[in-house]
């Protein structure tokens, strides 16, 4: 278990005055901004901040590096960064933990700040509960623990009350839901659905998939692949179980279940038992009206992915009901209210203390009025596609649900089709493309029907959410922090917000991104940069389609016209022609079956005839074959003192015109009778797919190169079991299964 880290009496922000605060969430949206208008706006708060170390870098080294982010930059911009970084080292502590295995408080604690949880609206239900409930309690019986009396702000959610119609009043939840039952139900889901997951005929199905897919990149891919599968289908299960038993008890999904179940833990083991708590519940919370500056926001929130798949014309509709009200809240306005209640004098308890931080109730927002906003907004300023031409957006109007299901529907099925045509068609540029098309498109697909499936709920609500307790909070509290902490939501212009500030961020967000994309594709198109000298680095090519664009098929036949009269000619191309269908199979199952099928065809010849042939015309003619991007990258990597290595299943007599281009040639040699003729059957197995891999290791291992700086060049499937041990892939020309790979994986991509 992480300790504290101990803050001695005389330590910064142990002397008298100071109001001790402890924040979790610190590195979240509206945890940022809390800890920002507490070091801005207050002299008399000092903070410790619940922050767990990541990897090598400490909690406290986290915190620090929060002061680079934009939402500080006013603030160390008006009083310095030297001021700035004394500031934080005075007043801002660290309590270096996790909330799911929290470490003992033992300094003194006044207030208590609690925001920290999973945003995530369909995590597995054992992280959902392990998080947002298990991290409550941990906190509250770490503050019984201490023996102190702080008055907590329990940051919550209005959405907290679950599936409902009309007025929801701020109060304590009426439900009969035992968290505690429900808790240990979730924690227990994942050892259920584990097991689920090993029955036979469940790895039974996820193998065929993966041998379908990778059967290409050999036995232990398959079994890579499987077990991924596997993984995510438990992922999935859990992700169902947590949706279908909040709905099953009233809520919309397991964060708002979640958090009813952590609100009820505060109320148990807090606020019943005589100490203070406040609940503070915003509904979406969105980019800033006015603090730390106008229209900061910190990523997409929940209405943005919305939004901009909107603006770039991806949601021709949406089933969501237009006179429906949208509640949304600017984040400075429920970090107001925050400070409001850990700053000033006002105490509340029982009923009075939910503060439902809205805009439904006081300044409603038509969901047809923001949909206005933002149409009027994207054809004033449109989006651009990827070849820079203005996206129009389309025009709702606001369908029936089951109506846009089926069009939703009908573009999923269209799009599963249009993979499976083109997944059985050659790998050419033009169907790369293609693949890539609608991977885009399914992606896209998938992408809006979770985002739908998310939040149709919160835009077909018939629920307006109550500010009483906080509209009377506003009341009580003293002009003069009002002018620098107001959250009268009834001053909101819903117009000029999305067109002024929310808008123009998330657009922001979204070019920052488009323009990180362009800048990656830019770089990748530009000439090959020097290669980096480095004796201890290996270039290893493929020869079939990287090297030269043949296949072992083409070399046999090239061999059978080179010692057969042309009188047999017919028949021998009339028995490999009927036996294509069947090598197709075989490639598609695994390369090295076709390898040892062509192969066997050379029975009969011998070793010297063969070596004889290609130190001829036969040989010149597969040396002149050689692609003229192959020959100069092999000169490069030769020029900076790489090993070159050519690595083929073909007949390695067949690779000797090319030996003098490479370091090292390794191909598969035949077994010879006594009387060195060829028997048609190898000598040793052929080194494809993950066997290439095995004996790449063992190579650079025997030769002291360094597998990190070694490149790699292959074009099939079955290339990438070993590609992927190089520190520099490339897919040269690829089929669409390397295709696939290379482009999740992001390996340079070469059309030769």
């Amino acid at each position: 278990m992480s300790t504290p880290t101990p803050t001695a009496p005389d330590a910064p922000g142990a002397q008298d005055g100071m109001r001790r605060i402890l924040l979790t969430g610190v590195t979240g949206f509206l945890g940022q901004a809390v800890l920002r208008s507490l070091l801005e706006t207050t002299e008399d708060t000092h903070v410790t901040a619940v922050v767990r170390p990541k990897g090598s870098v400490s909690g406290r080294k986290r915190l620090e590096g929060l002061l680079r982010k934009p939402v500080f930059a006013g603030w160390v911009d008006r009083i310095g960064k030297e001021a700035a970084l004394e500031v934080f080292a005075r007043r801002v502590g660290v309590l270096e933990g996790d909330l799911t295995d929290l470490p003992p408080i033992t300094e003194r604690v006044d207030v208590v700040i609690h925001s920290a949880s999973s945003v995530s609206f369909d995590p597995p239900i054992d992280e959902a509960f392990r998080t947002n409930v298990g991290g409550a309690r941990n906190l509250y019986q770490a503050l019984l623990d201490s023996g102190q009396d702080p008055h907590v702000i329990h940051v919550s959610t209005a959405y907290v009350g679950g599936i409902s119609k009309g007025l929801r009043q701020e109060g304590h939840l009426v439900h009969d839901v035992d968290w505690a039952a429900e808790f240990a139900a979730s924690q227990d889901a994942r050892a259920r659905v584990e097991a689920e997951s090993r029955r036979p005929e469940t790895l039974r199905s996820q193998m065929r998939a993966a041998r379908l897919r990778d059967g290409r990149m050999g036995p232990k891919a398959v079994a890579a692949a499987a077990e991924d599968a596997r993984r995510a289908w438990v992922d999935e299960r859990l992700v169902d179980f947590g949706r279908t038993r909040a709905q099953s008890v009233g809520w919309t999904d397991i964060y708002t279940f979640t958090k009813a179940m952590a609100e009820r833990v505060a109320e148990e083991m807090w606020a019943d038992t005589g100490h203070r708590v406040s609940f503070v519940r915003p509904s979406i919370i969105e980019s800033a009206l006015r603090k730390p500056y106008p229209g900061w926001i910190d990523g997409y929130k929940v209405a943005d992915p919305l939004i901009m798949a909107y603006g770039r014309g991806a949601l021709p509709e949406f089933p969501g009901l237009a006179d429906s009200i949208l509640d949304i809240i600017p984040v400075d306005f429920v970090v107001n209210v925050i400070v409001a209640l850990a700053t000033q004098d006002v105490s509340r308890r029982g009923d009075d203390a939910y503060f439902q931080v809205v805009s439904g109730a006081s300044n409603p927002l038509p969901f047809h009025e923001m949909v206005t906003a933002v149409r009027e907004y994207f054809t004033a300023q449109p989006l651009e596609d990827d070849k820079g031409r203005p996206i129009t957006v389309p025009e709702w109007d606001f369908p029936a649900v089951e109506m846009v299901e089926q069009r939703f529907r009908a573009k999923e099925i269209a799009a599963k089709a249009g993979q499976s045509v083109v997944s059985r068609l050659p790998a050419t540029r033009r169907t790369r493309e293609w693949t890539t098309s609608l991977h885009k498109a399914a992606s896209g697909l998938t992408t809006l029907r979770k985002y739908i499936e998310l939040y149709r709920q919160y835009t077909k609500t018939e629920m307006v959410f109550d500010d009483a307790n906080t509209r009377a909070l506003r009341e009580e509290l003293p002009a003069d922090f009002l002018a620098e902490h107001d959250f009268d939501v009834t001053a909101l212009d819903w117009q000029d917000y999305f067109r002024d500030l929310h808008l123009p961020a998330v657009t922001e967000l979204t070019k920052a991104y488009s323009r990180g994309k362009a800048a990656q594709r830019k770089r990748a198109d530009r000439p090959a940069p020097p290669l980096k000298e480095a004796e201890d680095a290996l270039a290893v090519f493929d020869l079939d389609g990287t090297v030269i664009a043949s296949n072992i098929v083409q070399q046999y036949l090239s061999v059978v016209r080179a010692t057969k009269p042309k009188r047999v000619w017919p028949s021998e191309i009339g028995g490999l022609l009927t036996a294509v269908p069947g090598y197709l199979r075989a490639e598609k199952r695994d390369r090295s079956e076709l390898i040892r099928l062509v192969n066997r065809r050379y029975k009969g010849y011998r070793t010297e005839e063969l070596r004889a042939l290609m130190s001829g015309e036969l040989g010149r003619t597969i040396r002149a074959s050689i692609r003229p991007e192959a020959l100069d990258l092999i000169e490069r990597h030769r020029a900076a003192g790489h090993r070159t290595v050519l690595v083929s299943g073909a007949l390695d007599v067949l690779l000797e015109p090319l030996s003098d281009l490479f370091d090292e040639v390794i191909a598969t040699p035949m077994d010879e009778g006594s009387d060195g003729v060829l028997t048609g059957y190898l000598a040793t197995p052929p080194l494809v797919d993950e066997a290439r891999g095995n004996w790449l290791r063992k190579y650079a291992a025997s030769h002291g190169a360094d597998l990190g700086k070694s490149y790699g060049y292959g074009d099939s499937h079955a290339d990438a079991a070993w590609l992927d041990l190089v520190g520099t892939p490339t897919a040269i020309s690829p089929d669409l299964g390397l295709y696939a790979v290379a482009k999740k994986k992001r390996w340079k991509i070469l059309d030769w």
